[in-house]
């Protein structure tokens, strides 16, 4: 993400986790050192605009399985995307079907409904990725050969 400062200033920053209370929507709790490359440390709050940067990363995404995942119930993690992601659909008899994504990073499936099947990973810019023959195998992170397009 590039955040700029109404001085000009900016800084490239890799967000991590959520802006904790009392954040408003838009608002960006950064670090120290990310602080202090826009402003001095002294102002506390300043007003700042942002943008999502697509990152050139190497390698492709992962799928990693959540810890007690089986074929009958699963939590699945994308890592290593380049793009954030939107959605995660598993491949039914019936078509594609979107799993809900838990506030902590992986999209469930409680039936077991494509677990270990092929997966539809979207990213926010509708770019699709389809991934194919990941094992049921939890806590391994598992390579795709595939990667979002940079934007």
């Amino acid at each position: 993400m590039l955040v700029r400062a109404a001085n000009g200033a900016s800084v490239t920053v890799r967000i991590v986790n959520e802006c904790p209370w009392p954040c408003a929507p838009g608002q960006l709790d950064l670090s120290r050192q990310a602080f202090a490359k826009l402003a001095d440390l002294s102002v506390g709050r300043l007003p700042i605009s942002w943008s999502l940067l697509s990152p050139d990363l190497p390698g492709t995404i992962a799928i990693r399985y959540k810890t007690g995942s089986t074929t009958w119930w699963c939590g699945i993690q994308v890592i290593g995307h380049r793009n954030p992601v939107a959605a995660l659909s598993v491949r039914t008899a019936g078509g594609w079907r979107r799993l809900p994504r838990t506030d902590y990073n992986y999209f469930l499936s409680t039936d077991g409904t494509g677990c270990g099947g092929t997966l539809r990973i979207t990213d926010v810019y509708g770019e699709r990725l389809t991934v194919a023959g990941i094992a049921v195998r939890p806590d391994v992170a598992q390579p795709t050969g595939v990667q979002f397009a940079r934007r």
